[in-house]
């Protein structure tokens, strides 16, 4: 067991990393080059003020018609994403890996914010497979895929959650945790959670072409 738990935190990390950051650079160099493609004055329209206007009313809840038409939806999927993003990087251990390996640090969230975080993803998961399964509309569109992208970004908050609890064996959470992380890290410049990466990027085109040729808002 020690062996395997050095091999994840150690090697299997490195190729992690170095998958999530060769694909997701592979991943923007696509996106350019088919933008390019599809549109020859994409980049002659771009416009930073437009493209930052319409980030802003896309990011901040109730700023846009969608958002207003699905309140509850919007608050789940606004506390999951910032919940998604500041557990990871500020919890205690992630930041002692990082201070240990690179002598970087920064301030941490106390341990029960961290772990009430993990909770709240775990809720959020659970809200969107409900929704899938019980809304008419959302039930139609929805693949087994669908899922699969759920249960991927749910596995590191509940293996962490299991570890921290030390339920099922703190080691053997450990070492899930770390697979199930390193596993999100490399699927999401391959998968849908690349929208990680590009859903800036397609916000500012869109932002730009009705700010800057359109003369409309895209909210």
């Amino acid at each position: 067991m020690n062996a395997l738990y050095q091999f994840v935190s150690g090697p299997l990390v490195w190729v992690s990393f170095a998958l999530f950051i060769g694909g997701s650079a592979w991943r923007l160099y696509s996106m350019a080059v088919l933008a390019r493609k599809k549109d020859v004055y994409v980049y002659e329209y771009f416009s930073l003020p437009h493209a930052l206007r319409s980030m802003l009313h896309w990011i901040v809840p109730f700023m846009n018609e969608s958002s207003k038409k699905n309140p509850a939806l919007t608050i789940v999927a606004f506390v999951f994403h910032l919940f998604l993003l500041i557990a990871p990087l500020f919890v205690i251990g992630h930041v002692a890996m990082l201070d240990k390996a690179f002598g970087i640090s920064w301030a941490t969230l106390p341990d029960g914010a961290a772990d009430a975080m993990s909770f709240i993803v775990v809720g959020a998961c659970v809200f969107f497979v409900v929704r899938r399964l019980t809304v008419p509309e959302v039930a139609y569109v929805t693949s087994a895929s669908d899922y699969a992208i759920v249960g991927l970004a749910a596995a590191p908050f509940i293996t962490g959650i299991l570890a921290y609890h030390q339920i099922g064996g703190a080691q053997l959470m450990t070492i899930l945790h770390i697979l199930s992380g390193e596993a999100m890290l490399v699927a999401i410049p391959f998968s849908r959670l690349s929208h990680m990466i590009y859903a800036p990027l397609t916000r500012a085109y869109i932002g730009s072409e009705f700010g800057a040729v359109r003369h409309a808002r895209d909210w």
